[in-house]
């Protein structure tokens, strides 16, 4: 695991033109999307799917930050996806109006594929 600021971690797995990258969060999330950049630019991968399992929530602050990673991806052509948001933290993207620029997927695999699961229910 490597640590992507303070008292962020990150697990970093590579696959065939993907970084997957499972957060492990912490406190401060200032600088959240410089460290997830500073990763994917090592790496020359600007494919990327963010694992959010253990995020249990999406403060503004963390949003901003997603949203910051998505413009910087988008500028190299790349691709940023989230999966593994719980229902809480989806909705939370859906309060904000972000989830279709910060599309959540089931798992890794559906991610990749772009395979959208079954949404909370909006009632």
């Amino acid at each position: 695991m490597a640590d992507i600021s303070e008292d962020w971690g990150v697990d970093v797995d590579r696959g065939p033109d993907w970084l997957f990258l499972k957060l492990k969060p912490g406190r401060d999330v200032d600088d959240v999307a410089d460290r997830i950049w500073s990763v994917a630019d090592r790496h020359f991968v600007y494919r990327l799917v963010l694992e959010m399992d253990d995020v249990g929530m999406l403060p503004s602050r963390l949003m901003g930050q997603l949203v910051l990673l998505q413009k910087r991806v988008m500028q190299r052509q790349g691709s940023l996806r989230l999966c593994g948001l719980s229902n809480q933290c989806e909705q939370a993207l859906h309060m904000c109006r972000l989830d279709q620029a910060l599309p959540n997927y089931g798992n890794r695999e559906d991610a990749v594929m772009g395979s959208r699961r079954p949404h909370f229910s909006r009632a």
